[in-house]
């Protein structure tokens, strides 16, 4: 079983931490089992490119690694010093410590909760101080992330792994599959999007993970896109998801229901006990977030959006009764 990049990259860590000398890359080699794989199983080369890159990386996650030419006969040895390695104490006042509380209550109903929990507890051992409270505060966030797709789409984008699912765009009949180089996650107005690289199109796209069907499947090999330095989810879902508005739409809404529409709304106006009528900004892709909201939402104008919005539910209808 190949051993998992974070795992090496700690073993790395831990090699150039506790050693009083610097090490060879190949005492390294024969040290950390994923690099002898790598060797035995590549070459010499695919080792180097490995440790290279894990270098790389662990400097980029704040680790000093210091170089010495002539550490070894001749060989280039690599120390991490820990004198120059040691994070310093953490000091917290009781309002940052309780902003780190209602932090990790926001993962309650994600698989990350069990982290945060132990995160909040470690620095609770060291001395932060934590405050104890019973029951529910008056603020108490909540980010659902209840798709499957979630954990590991957002481990894919840590560890930079590209990943292929298949995608059921609004209003389409069938899944398509994607391949995807994932950049980034985001809830917004209660849905997660992910923004990444579309291999197939070239171009950068936004997905919503509602409709993202079966297994994300890990792919081998590097991101063939450019990451920008800063991925702003939510532009990228202007762009590709209708938030970008031209104009307004009329729509009634059943009361109640679709509460992520109505945070929209311009107006509304209650039109009896059941139903009230709003406007909400009108733009490309609109039609497709209201045919989600199925016998909920009635389009009153514009023509053109009550046609897509027809057009839509009726492919899905004839994909249910198997036409």
């Amino acid at each position: 079983m190949a051993i998992g990049k974070a795992e090496r990259l700690m073993n790395l860590a831990l090699c150039l931490m506790n050693t009083r000398r610097p090490l060879s890359k190949k005492e390294l080699r024969e040290s950390i089992e994923a690099y002898r794989e790598a060797w035995q199983q590549g070459s010499e080369d695919a080792f180097n490119r490995m440790f290279e890159r894990d270098k790389d990386d662990l400097r980029e996650l704040g680790l000093v690694i210091d170089v010495d030419e002539n550490a070894l006969d001749g060989e280039i040895g690599y120390l991490a010093r820990r004198d120059r390695n040691r994070l310093p104490e953490i000091a917290l006042d009781a309002e940052e410590a309780a902003a780190l509380t209602l932090a990790a209550r926001v993962w309650q109903q994600a698989k990350m909760s069990g982290a945060a929990s132990g995160a909040l507890q470690k620095l609770r051992a060291a001395g932060v101080p934590f405050t104890e409270e019973q029951g529910h505060t008056a603020l108490e966030p909540r980010i659902p992330a209840r798709e499957a797709a979630f954990e590991p789409l957002l481990t894919a984008a840590r560890e930079r792994r590209p990943v292929t699912f298949d995608y059921r765009k609004a209003g389409a009949a069938t899944p398509e599959l994607r391949s995807v180089e994932p950049w980034a996650l985001e809830c917004w107005r209660g849905h997660w999007y992910l923004a990444g690289w579309d291999r197939d199109r070239a171009d950068a796209r936004v997905f919503r993970l509602s409709r993202i069907t079966g297994k994300v499947r890990s792919r081998a090999g590097t991101f063939t896109g450019t990451v920008p330095e800063h991925v702003d989810v939510r532009a990228y879902v202007a762009r590709f998801a209708g938030e970008g508005a031209t104009g307004t739409a009329t729509v009634r809404l059943r009361r109640g229901a679709a509460f992520p529409l109505s945070t929209r709304a311009l107006s509304s106006t209650p039109v009896d006990e059941q139903w009230d009528e709003l406007e909400i900004p009108y733009g490309n892709g609109l039609g497709a977030d209201l045919a989600e909201f199925g016998p909920d939402v009635i389009v009153i104008g514009p023509d053109d959006l009550r046609a897509d919005v027809i057009d839509r539910l009726r492919a899905v209808a004839g994909v249910s009764q198997g036409e």
